[in-house]
């Protein structure tokens, strides 16, 4: 009997792929090496005539692109003479199905720790799209994200991420759960063999960066913040943030009885709860969401209504009435009454730059001085005592499970190179020239056996604007230093979409966290989720460079590598996976 598409797929990367016609699903799995293969297992391989890559349209930012060096004019088979000449001498190996599965492969357990045998590597997840789950609870363009699941299962990536609306499973009355569309969803991923990284979504979708949606907090919770706006982050101009509720009312009862972080507790039990069996194994980690956008940060540059614009510094946001009851507490504490009433009134505005703030410039600064120390101090360990509340009640929820616990830091790069890093001080982030930032929040990951997930892997700090003093790769390299002095599992994010070998290139090197001279051979980061999966992934170029990118990030740093024949077979792969890839975009457009 011929095969059908699945089964050509799945014959091609050697991933089951359950057809849907059938009234048993039937798998066809193969020898995964079929196609991917390292330069060992290729040596017998045949070259075709190499043709010119035409290169993909970039998305902003715009990056120079590393062309291929293969010439038109090259001998066919040059490049499999290179890749043998950095082989062992001797036969042709043959690599069998069980050596290519365990011995090559990466088994993602518990969401942030690797058990590995070979080379190990970096198991890659894809964001599922923000609209997963339709306002009504039903999956959104069910046919279309089969097949996208499907194409992106043949590619060879792990797993997915999806948001699980608080706004949505929640909306209408508290305590009272509809998990209608992730029921199905998740069944989908089972299916597939597919791994999920699930993200408690305590925050609202629309205002942020990227957001294609609008899916607000949960009506009852919006009909409270109607009474009591101070339930909202708020700014010293008054303005009220509904993207999460304010951290300074963790404690108090103020949703219908119960406090916010008995909400979210009671929400993360219920999801155990109901898909118990899937946990550990298709569920393999629980996001935790802390802030806006899912981080663990406060709102100080929301995008909505042009509030910000990059590279602005962003506000303070500690001036609804339970925040400041903390801070005159605090200030009383310090025996310094009079810092207690509110917060630094020097600090510019959202879109001012450092040298522009008496607060913030350099020389003088208050950030630096006895008044700042305190507010900073305070203000960072606000946000640090929210995540220890929502990681304890996580941590014990999910404490007889196997999934990892993971919780999102944001990648504040811009104004990096300033000495006060006033963004990362508006956002929570006790961060500056004379101080770590991230060692502490990585150190209280640690006490609950958190993922330290971080974003702006992608970014260079030559493609971001100087005279903003953008530097996302040093910031990275101090967040992966912190992490591994906490001993903390670090995960990486893209922060935009990128669709170029310029990027994934930058991806590949951050991720092996060669960040010293003598950095630890075996340590790369746990996990990389790729944002996102939509129809601009699956065009043509784009998928041949994911497909190749994907396969790099499995094999790990120090795996022999040979371009020519990474983007042949790439090339090869997309041609076979076509219709399929094919189908997935044109599915997801409509």
């Amino acid at each position: 009997m011929a095969l059908n598409m699945a089964h050509q797929i799945g014959t091609l990367a050697g991933t089951p792929l359950a057809l849907e016609s059938s009234a048993e699903p039937m798998v066809a799995t193969v020898n995964v090496s079929a196609v991917w293969k390292s330069p060992v297992g290729r040596i017998g391989y045949k070259n075709a005539a190499t043709d010119i890559v035409s290169l993909p349209k970039l998305s902003p930012p715009l990056s120079p692109l590393s062309r291929s060096p293969v010439l038109s004019a090259m001998r066919p088979d040059l490049p499999v003479m290179t890749c043998r000449a950095f082989t062992l001498d001797g036969p042709a190996a043959v690599v069998t199905e069980e050596e290519t599965v365990t011995g090559r492969e990466t088994a993602y357990v518990a969401g942030g720790r690797k058990e590995q045998q070979g080379n190990g590597g970096v198991p890659v997840y894809v964001m599922m799209p923000l609209d997963s789950v339709t306002m009504n609870n039903t999956v959104n363009r069910r046919k279309a994200m089969n097949a996208s699941l499907q194409a992106l299962k043949s590619a060879g990536v792990e797993g997915v991420m999806m948001d699980v609306w608080w706004g949505l499973v929640e909306r209408d009355s508290p305590g009272v759960y509809n998990w209608g569309g992730y029921a199905e969803l998740l069944e989908m991923a089972k299916k597939l063999g597919l791994k999920v990284q699930a993200v408690m979504s305590f925050h609202q979708c629309g205002g942020n960066v990227g957001d294609s949606c609008n899916i607000p907090l949960p009506n009852w919770v919006v009909e409270e913040i109607g009474k009591d706006p101070d339930l909202a982050y708020t700014d010293q101009w008054g303005r009220r943030n509904h993207e999460y509720v304010s951290l300074g009312c963790d404690t108090i009862p103020a949703l219908k009885g119960r406090t916010p972080v008995q909400c979210y507790a009671d929400f993360m039990r219920a999801f155990r709860d109901n898909f118990r069996h899937l946990l550990g194994d298709t569920i393999v980690e629980i996001q935790v969401g802390m802030g806006p956008a899912g981080e663990l940060r406060y709102p100080s540059y929301p995008e909505q209504n042009g509030t910000w614009k990059f590279p602005g510094i962003g506000a303070f946001q500690c001036y609804d009435k339970y925040i400041l009851s903390s801070l005159k507490a605090a200030a009383e504490a310090a025996g310094k009454p009079e810092w207690g009433s509110t917060g630094p009134t020097d600090a510019g505005h959202y879109n001012n730059w450092p040298e522009d703030t008496q607060f913030f410039r350099k020389e003088g600064g208050g950030w630096n001085g006895p008044y700042g120390e305190f507010f900073l101090g305070w203000y960072s360990k606000m946000l640090l005592d929210h995540g220890e509340r929502i990681l304890s009640s996580a941590t014990s929820i999910f404490k007889d499970t196997t999934v990892k616990i993971s919780v999102k830091v944001a990648g504040i790069h811009w104004h990096y190179g300033a000495r006060s890093h006033a963004p990362e001080l508006t956002a929570g982030y006790y961060n500056t020239r004379f101080r770590d930032g991230y060692l502490p929040i990585a150190q209280m990951l640690a006490r609950h056996g958190a993922v330290f997930n971080f974003t702006c892997i992608e970014m260079r700090d030559h493609e971001q604007p100087q005279d903003a003093l953008c530097a996302p790769e040093k910031l990275v390299k101090q967040v992966a230093l912190a992490t591994k002095a906490a001993q903390v599992p670090l995960a990486g994010e893209n922060a935009l979409p990128r669709y170029d070998e310029y990027a994934h290139e930058q991806i590949i090197k951050a991720s092996s966290l060669d960040i010293e001279e003598n950095s630890d051979q075996d340590r790369e980061m746990c996990a990389f989720t790729y944002l996102r999966m939509n129809p601009d992934l699956f065009q043509a170029d784009n998928w041949r460079q994911f497909v190749s990118f994907v396969k790099k990030m499995k094999e790990g740093k120090g795996a022999p590598r040979c371009r020519e024949l990474e983007e042949r077979e790439a090339k090869q792969f997309v041609h076979i996976t076509h219709p399929l890839v094919q189908g997935a975009a044109v599915a997801l457009t409509h």
